[in-house]
């Protein structure tokens, strides 16, 4: 009986995420800064608000150099936009379509359906726009990092001047977030790099922890219903538990 409750106990905490991740997103000496996510724990929950700007950041900072191609114009309706915004949305980028009755493809203005066009047309493109660097695509990116929001907040605002004693080479910059500390984008938040109507700070900590949220949620848009049916089947097993230990309490009273 001991083993089962251990081996359910041991899954439950794996299936809600709550099982301890070394802090070493990429190693050697990297220690990242811990942020207080909304999604955070087997109750969280995404911040609207934050997604939405996050969402700007990513549009008037990150958009020129990375794409999010597994999201749809229509996805953000999850953060909170209406059917009118989304469509204002989509109209504002163009889209590949066709062949047409000649056989030529063409463009188009986007639709909601459409997924959001990354701003290459091919890996070679963003290399020559990059001396020679690929930039990732940021769709599942705070899931392919040990610890992901902390990870992406901490190398956000993790650039810094190079110690006296380390040469950092053309086209690289120090940051104290990343495995090594010298990566090859640029610095993309300063402060003030956006307007937020709501009038949220603009600081670099304000806008990587928004940027954050939307990339959480990019990463994993399902999140809060997983989390809702894992409490669900915590609160359903501790039930079955208890009822299977005094059904065999009354089985084996009697050898008892």
């Amino acid at each position: 009986m001991r083993k089962f409750l251990i081996a359910s106990a041991t899954a439950l905490v794996a299936a809600l995420g709550l099982a301890s991740p070394s802090m070493a997103a990429g190693g050697g000496d990297v220690v990242l800064q811990k942020g207080e996510w909304s999604f955070s724990g087997p109750f969280g929950h995404f911040d609207k608000g934050a997604m939405q700007r996050g969402f700007q950041v990513y549009r008037e900072v990150c958009a020129g150099c990375h794409g999010v191609e597994y999201l749809a114009f229509r996805n953000l309706a999850d953060l909170g936009y209406n059917e009118a915004e989304i469509k204002a949305i989509a109209l504002e980028y163009e889209v590949m379509d066709g062949p047409d009755e000649d056989g030529e493809m063409f463009m188009r203005p986007a639709r909601p359906a459409d997924l959001i066009p990354s701003p290459y047309r091919n890996d070679n493109e963003a290399r020559a726009n990059n001396n020679g660097a690929l930039p990732p695509d940021l769709s599942l990116i705070a899931k392919a990092r040990a610890n992901g929001p902390d990870y992406l907040y901490s190398l956000l605002i993790g650039y810094e001047d190079a110690p006296a004693d380390v040469e950092v080479p053309d086209g690289m910059y120090y940051n104290n977030a990343y495995a090594g500390h010298l990566i090859a984008m640029p610095q993309p938040i300063y402060g003030d790099d956006v307007e937020y109507s709501d009038g949220s700070p603009t600081t670099p900590e304000g806008l990587a922890a928004d940027l954050t949220h939307f990339l959480m949620w990019a990463a994993e848009p399902k999140m809060e219903i997983r989390k809702r049916i894992g409490v669900a089947a915590v609160f359903f097993l501790s039930i079955f538990v208890i009822f299977s230990y005094i059904a065999k309490r009354r089985v084996w009273a009697e050898l008892h």
